[in-house]
């Protein structure tokens, strides 16, 4: 009995699944509560401050109970472990194993040992491989009926501010044909949304096929039956060919929707953070997207109080924010990240300053995202259904009718807002045809004014 505590981002999420159904494979039962159980595993994060704060509390926690009696080991794994594996043995000497990133497939071999009280090394680490591990035979956090799929480990880009490539290496592309197998085995658990994660989704293939194949991919899993949306998220400003702009203008599969972090708009600040890319090329690239895809949503992330960042050029990005209205945007203050070359840059801006300026801009994008909501009343979406609501706005609310959460093409999962629907007769992984009725906030209401679409 064993219970699991996953943290971070999507694709770290793809490796605790991956790790819940080795465990699962290996006879171990998967229970909610930590207390009473034989060990637990924390899949940490360890990309910035925030996030590494609290991975240490989820850690702290496990210990406790551990040292309560309340539960025999704690294996934590993940970023965090592969960052600052000295740290934690040195300052948390109740953690019983550590599994790097690349140690991932060994979790059984580490819960079998502690288990069965046999003595072992502390940590399990692998450098980085060339072939990304198999994501296969997972067992599921996610609903049934959306999933992460990870076509690609590690990241080549090396901007000043990023430790991902110490933590899980170089651009290591899945085959395209590994690819579409793990999305058939998706599909067949159940899948109908598939959320296509990387670190550099667009650089796919780079490594291995000698140029980006993001386009091939694409066009493979389009054939995959039983497959209703493909979501892009991850896409670097570079390497976006007119062929993939047109396959995914043209795909009746691949939604309208791009993620595509651009994290600052002045020259300078773009050289600093070495994102090889500038202000002129982003912008022909966001010209040239709205121009060939209908009803595209764009959603970025920017940093506010990057080193250096002056007023001038944090007005530069504030007024970029407002002449672009990104239908999704967020905004985070710059993360000293050490052993990053951020972290040696000069003129470190103070944390005040930092707030001010993301408050600023998500002040700006919040009535965008407002105004982009009233436009779509009367709207006819298609949404999928999440979960039933356990409350809902005044404005969702129906006699006697149940509220289910869901999200529109315009939503990815858990960084997006939601579609509350009214509807009888409605189920978890539906795809309704809806009319959008009210907004609320980031949210919009709508109400099912169709039957569910047939897979």
């Amino acid at each position: 009995r064993y219970a699991f505590v996953s943290l971070g981002c999507p694709k770290n999420l793809v490796d605790s699944e991956r790790m819940l159904g080795m465990l699962q494979l290996d006879g171990y039962e998967l229970v909610p509560d930590p207390e009473g159980a034989d060990f637990a595993v924390v899949n940490t994060c360890g990309f910035i401050e925030r996030a590494r704060d609290e991975s240490f509390a989820a850690i702290d926690e496990m210990l406790e109970l551990k040292r309560r009696g309340d539960l025999r080991g704690v294996i934590v794994s993940g970023c965090l472990a592969e960052r600052q594996k000295e740290e934690l043995l040195a300052q948390r000497p109740g953690i019983d194993h550590l599994v790097g990133v690349f140690g991932r497939d060994e979790v059984t071999k580490v819960a079998d040992r502690l288990v069965g009280g046999l003595s072992e090394q502390r940590s399990v680490f692998h450098p980085a491989p060339s072939h990304p591990l198999p994501d296969r035979a997972r067992l599921r956090i996610t609903p049934k009926h959306f999933a992460f799929l990870k076509i690609s480990e590690g990241c080549d880009r090396l901007c000043t501010f990023c430790a991902i490539p110490k933590m899980r290496g170089k651009h290591a592309t899945k085959p395209i044909e590994e690819v579409v197998a793990e999305t058939r085995e998706l599909v067949a658990d159940g899948v109908r949304e598939l959320v296509i994660v990387a670190q550099d989704t667009t650089y796919y293939g780079k490594d291995l096929y000698g140029e980006p194949r993001l386009v091939e991919l694409l066009r493979e899993l389009e054939q995959v039956d039983g497959l209703d949306w493909i979501r892009l998220m991850y896409l670097y400003p570079m390497y976006f060919t007119d062929e993939l702009i047109e396959t995914i203008a043209s795909s009746k599969r691949i939604l309208p929707y791009l993620d595509m972090p651009l994290q600052h708009i002045n020259d300078r600040m773009l050289r600093r953070m070495q994102r090889q890319v500038d202000r002129e090329s982003t912008l022909k690239l966001l010209e040239k997207l709205r121009g060939s895809i209908d009803d595209l949503v764009l959603r970025t992330t920017l940093i506010t109080g990057f080193p250096g960042e002056t007023d001038e050029q944090f007005e530069e990005l504030l007024e970029f924010v407002a002449e672009q209205r990104f239908e999704r945007l967020g905004a985070f203050t710059y993360s000293l990240e050490p052993d990053t070359p951020a972290a040696k840059l000069p003129d470190h801006l103070p944390e005040e300053v930092k707030e001010e300026r993301r408050r600023r801009i998500m002040e700006v994008q919040q009535e965008v995202a407002f105004e982009f909501n009233e436009a779509q009343h009367g709207r006819r979406l298609d949404v999928i259904l999440d979960s039933p609501a356990p409350d809902q706005p005044a404005e969702a609310e129906a006699d006697g009718v149940a509220a289910w959460i869901g999200r529109s093409y315009a939503d990815a999962p858990d960084v997006d807002g939601v579609v509350y629907v009214t509807g009888v007769g409605l189920t978890a992984g539906d795809i309704v045809p809806c009319e959008i009725v009210a907004s609320h906030d980031y949210d919009l209401i709508g109400a099912a004014c169709d039957a569910p679409r047939l897979r």
